[in-house]
């Protein structure tokens, strides 16, 4: 019976599916949950689900909630986080301080301003975190979801002894795009994606030995295609390779896009872009308003089904059964991709199994890759920046 953590247990996005996807997991259906929060109204809502989801489906797991994170850690098997230091109300200045100056965001929680206040808030208490679990679980292995993901992991990879990756869902509906483009499934795909968390890039995307990346290209150019994903197909179009991040996410982290009107009107602001100014902070207000009025899971169907993109339940089944899995995770670069610096974090193919957590060496980036995703002396990495001029 794994005994698995969840601190910040009163996400209902990401608690509810990542519950979702264990408990349809038959290794894992079993498991004890501790779910974790600093509130009880929102745990008291999730256990309520999830005791609904356990006992509709003849499952023997079990949930527990606390709001004493020593409580929900002490002899996990995994600490799974998924937090937001300071909540919406943090969130909304992230986003309205930096606007009342002269800088729009979209998402604003990785890269400018909004992912610094988010890292400052954030990484103390990761760390705080890093040293409980060598206290109280040693050997758990820290699954963590919270942004801003490459400066959190670069965090976490100064913790000792701590043994933890970062998910992201960037490259799995990155590839759902793909596929649609090209006309491949996506699971008959083969690729290869490495950089930095939210900015790394397809490398390869093959089919059956045969590069898919000239008809990908041809497609991307065509109107009814490149309307969808404006401002990747134009990083595209400058540096080669196609990135795992959304246009209102690449928008940010390419200020050129957000700098001007001009430039918001022809690449962001249409709300079928995705970039419109503050779109993911207006969603998060807009869920938590509703919580405050209802209990959004209380409707919700407990039948299990097909397991979602988050890689969560397929690494612990593989560390709990020895089956392979291969995800993309972020963890600490001990020399997986050469031309970013030793000691950062870096995404890169993973493949887990009973024996722990394995990244691959991916050797050097197309060196226009590797400037724009921060490698390289200052001096190159403003020469390599010539889009955002």
């Amino acid at each position: 019976m794994p005994k698995i953590a969840m601190i910040g247990a009163g996400s209902i996005v990401f608690c509810k599916t990542l519950m979702m996807d264990i408990l349809a997991t038959p290794s894992l259906c079993d498991s004890e949950f501790r779910l974790m929060s600093r509130t009880m109204p929102k745990l008291e809502r999730m256990k309520r689900f999830a005791d609904k989801v356990i006992a509709d489906n003849g499952l023997k797991a079990s949930v527990a909630i606390t709001t004493d994170r020593e409580e929900a850690l002490r002899d996990a098997d995994y600490v799974i986080v998924m937090l937001q230091i300071g909540g919406v109300d943090a969130f909304q200045a992230d986003y309205e301080i930096p606007l009342k100056f002269g800088v729009d965001q979209c998402i604003g929680d990785s890269l400018g301003p909004g992912g610094v206040f988010r890292a400052l808030r954030t990484i103390p208490v990761m760390i705080e975190i890093a040293r409980d679990m060598r206290r109280l679980c040693p050997n758990a292995v820290m699954l963590n979801y919270v942004n801003p993901m490459a400066a959190v992991c670069w965090a976490l990879g100064t913790a000792p002894d701590l043994k933890f990756v970062g998910l992201c869902h960037g490259v799995q509906t990155t590839l759902d795009l793909i596929s649609g483009y090209v006309g491949v499934p996506k699971d008959r795909i083969d690729f290869l994606a490495a950089g930095i968390n939210h900015m790394a890039w397809f490398l390869r995307i093959e089919h059956a030995g045969k590069d898919l990346y000239p008809l990908f290209k041809e497609r991307c150019e065509q109107p009814e295609y490149y309307i969808n994903e404006k401002v990747r197909i134009e990083t595209m179009r400058h540096f080669g390779y196609f990135m795992t991040e959304s246009t209102g996410h690449l928008s940010e982290y390419l200020p050129w896009f957000r700098s001007s009107k001009r430039a918001l009107e022809a690449y962001c602001d249409e709300p079928s872009f995705g970039g419109e100014s503050g779109a993911y902070y207006k969603w998060c207000r807009l869920i938590a308003d509703q919580l405050e009025n209802e209990d959004l899971l209380a409707e919700e169907p407990t039948a299990l089904s097909k397991r979602s993109v988050e890689y969560c339940s397929y690494i612990l089944e593989s560390l709990e059964t020895g089956k392979t899995f291969k995800l993309q995770g972020n963890v600490r670069n001990d020399g997986y991709i050469a031309n970013l610096p030793n000691g950062c974090c870096v995404e890169v193919p993973v493949f887990a199994d009973r024996m722990g957590l394995h990244p691959t060496v991916v050797g050097a980036l197309p060196p226009q890759c590797s400037k724009r995703s921060g490698g390289g002396c200052r001096n190159s990495r403003a020469r390599a920046s010539g889009l955002r001029r």
